[in-house]
């Protein structure tokens, strides 16, 4: 056990510290971050809109002589259909705050480059017609959601690089100290500007005479597809936890790091999902961000939800029984720093073991459950992470009772692995404590039976 804690401590806790401290996975996660309010909001939309209550469709649709079950997916579109567009912006925003350079300026560019990197569609079917009319330029929503995720963050990424290499070097247009600071600093990011959608411009031409014809079929085909078959097959999955679980278990957050390199590929799954589940389709896709959030990750990462509640009810010693009393709070709304760092999990070898294995056992229950269609796949809802368990459940399969029951099912398969180590842990606080009290009690000059 303490070679297997040295190791962790000397390797991988330094390895993966490096990586957590990287700028760009910093920034791709803290700028998708910026897009989750509004596909939050745009879940409970798309769950109001379907709710599965028989008659709920023909009342909505006739409801004050309103088609609602229709207008109840506006917002939906408003919000998943911008994911790439908002991302965009928050990639390049956080990115260029950690360069120290204008964020504002290098979001608004990173914009700008992304939508010169995207095909307009010159060709339009109306609702209702059958032949398409030609149009003079119509952005298509269907790149500024998750199927141009890929390009938008790569593209932030690049635009933001280019950026703060010009603004560094100071080549650009300085203005009187008596023009206004807001002119001045627009002035300022003319040159860069200018830089950077020339070499994403003459990028699309170039792309435009190859067979890929633009960078959004490069993306797809190099990088996107490829991704998305990982993240989204049961290797890829386990994969992932497993590595959420081993920097959990050196202290370092497993679920924000993982999430910077997975998060895109599973929202992607997340919004196929969600499109298919609007055309009244069968969901195609087991594994989404909320496969892992929803269904993995119950009472935070590792499953602790289960591991506090042996607390509360199976433990002997009083550090188990009071830290289950603090912990439970936070744990039915996934949060499980208390159990982690209090326990503590992280870098105690014997804890370390239920804490892997809990969350790739529920893996592969919750996967056979989706595949086989015991249990009904996400409807692409993407729910706070915070929502407890049952009724997270419940709203991810699109108000079907089989995600309750999984989560259930989930929670007493992490309860049987926990079960054992905690039952030698707790015996050894408590001989601890009956030491301590057995030491306390001779000191005060009291008989002490041994």
């Amino acid at each position: 056990m303490k070679a297997f804690a040295n190791l962790l401590e000397s390797h991988l806790m330094t390895f993966a510290g490096r990586i957590a401290e990287q700028k760009h996975l910093q920034a791709v996660r803290d700028g998708l971050i910026l897009a989750m309010p509004l596909l939050i909001i745009g879940s409970i939309f798309l769950i109001l809109g379907n709710l599965p209550i028989p008659g709920y469709n023909e009342w909505m649709t006739g409801l004050f002589g309103r088609e609602w079950s229709t207008k109840l997916q506006y917002p939906v579109g408003a919000t998943f259909d911008i994911m790439a567009l908002i991302a965009s912006f928050g990639i390049a925003y956080r990115l260029a705050e950690k360069y120290k350079v204008d964020p504002l300026a290098a979001a608004a560019i990173s914009v700008a480059s992304f939508l010169l990197a995207t095909p307009y569609e010159t060709m339009f079917t109306p609702p209702g017609a059958k032949e398409a009319i030609e149009v003079g330029g119509v952005i298509p929503t269907a790149l500024m959601g998750s199927k141009g995720l890929f390009v938008a963050m790569l593209l932030a990424l690049l635009s933001t690089e280019i950026y703060r290499m010009i603004i560094q070097k100071n080549i650009v247009i300085k203005l009187p100290d008596s023009v206004p600071p807001a002119v001045s600093r627009s002035f300022v990011a003319l040159i860069p500007a200018f830089a950077v959608l020339t070499v994403v411009w003459l990028l699309r031409i170039g792309i435009e005479n190859t067979s890929f014809e633009s960078v959004h079929n490069i993306v797809a085909q190099l990088l996107s597809g490829p991704l998305n078959a990982l993240g989204g097959s049961l290797f890829g999955i386990l994969i992932a936890v497993l590595v959420q679980q081993m920097l959990w278990s050196t202290g370092i957050h497993g679920a924000s790091l993982v999430g910077a390199v997975m998060g895109p590929t599973w929202l992607t799954l997340l919004d196929q999902n969600r499109i298919a589940f609007q055309a009244g389709q069968e969901p195609p896709n087991v594994v989404t961000s909320e496969f892992v959030e929803i269904l993995i990750n119950t009472g935070g990462s590792g499953a602790t939800l289960a591991l506090v509640v042996l607390m509360l009810f199976r433990a002997r010693s009083q550090q188990a029984k009071n830290l289950g009393k603090l912990s439970i709070g936070a744990g039915i709304f996934n949060i499980n720093e208390p159990v982690l760092f209090g326990m503590p999990i992280v870098m105690n070898p014997m804890m370390i073991v239920p804490f892997i294995l809990a969350p790739v056992a529920m893996v592969l229950v919750s996967y056979f459950a989706m595949s086989t269609g015991l249990v009904a796949k996400s409807v692409g809802a993407n729910l706070p992470w915070t929502t407890p368990i049952l009724v997270s459940g419940f709203l991810m399969t699109g108000g079907k009772i089989s995600g309750a029951v999984l989560q259930l099912v989930n929670f007493f398969v992490a309860l049987a692995i926990y079960y054992p180590f905690f039952r030698i842990w707790d015996k050894q606080k408590l001989k601890e404590e009956e030491g301590v009290m057995t030491e306390h009690e001779g000191a005060s000059g009291k008989t002490v039976n041994l």
